[in-house]
């Protein structure tokens, strides 16, 4: 079994026994699904409700009903099962995404040195390409295929990158 980190428990809200997560995870509508795990403090929890409340993830477990029975839980580690996950065929976790290798359209080779974010949803690869530093959008026309089993990225270099 494969942990992922998706996020941190800040705080419980009200009192029956709800959970604040505060999260960047890229994929948190498959993370926090109802009737599924989380893993805190190598012990796993089965979600019974799942909603989003400002910038929070807010989720309740089986057997906890309480706000005393979650208290112990505040301020600690979130994550859940890789395989649990199932992803679809065009998604890649960005901890995964680091360690694809580059490859340009004129046969050029490359390594992800960083992915950051430029806003919520725009995800920004730093990318070494032969000593030179390139920046490419992850939702770029630039971003030509993504082969998971290969593990490489292909783009397609415009003038004056």
């Amino acid at each position: 079994m494969e942990k992922i980190y998706v996020g941190k428990v800040s705080n419980t809200h009200g009192i029956k026994g709800e959970l604040r997560i505060l999260s960047n995870f890229e994929y948190p509508q498959k993370a926090f699904l109802e009737n599924t795990k989380l893993i805190i403090d190598d012990k796993t929890y089965t979600i019974t409700s799942y909603r989003v409340h400002k910038n929070f993830h807010m989720v309740k477990f089986i057997g906890y009903d309480n706000i005393n029975d979650v208290l112990f839980l505040k301020g600690k580690r979130v994550y859940k099962d890789k395989e649990e996950l199932n992803l679809d065929a065009d998604e890649v976790l960005d901890s995964d995404l680091k360690k694809f290798k580059v490859l340009t359209t004129d046969q050029k080779f490359g390594t992800i040195k960083e992915i950051f974010y430029a806003s919520r949803n725009n995800k920004i690869l730093r990318i070494d390409i032969e000593g030179k530093e390139v920046l490419i959008p992850f939702n770029s026309p630039c971003l030509q295929k993504i082969d998971k089993d290969k593990e490489i990225i292909e783009i397609k270099l415009i003038e004056g990158m």
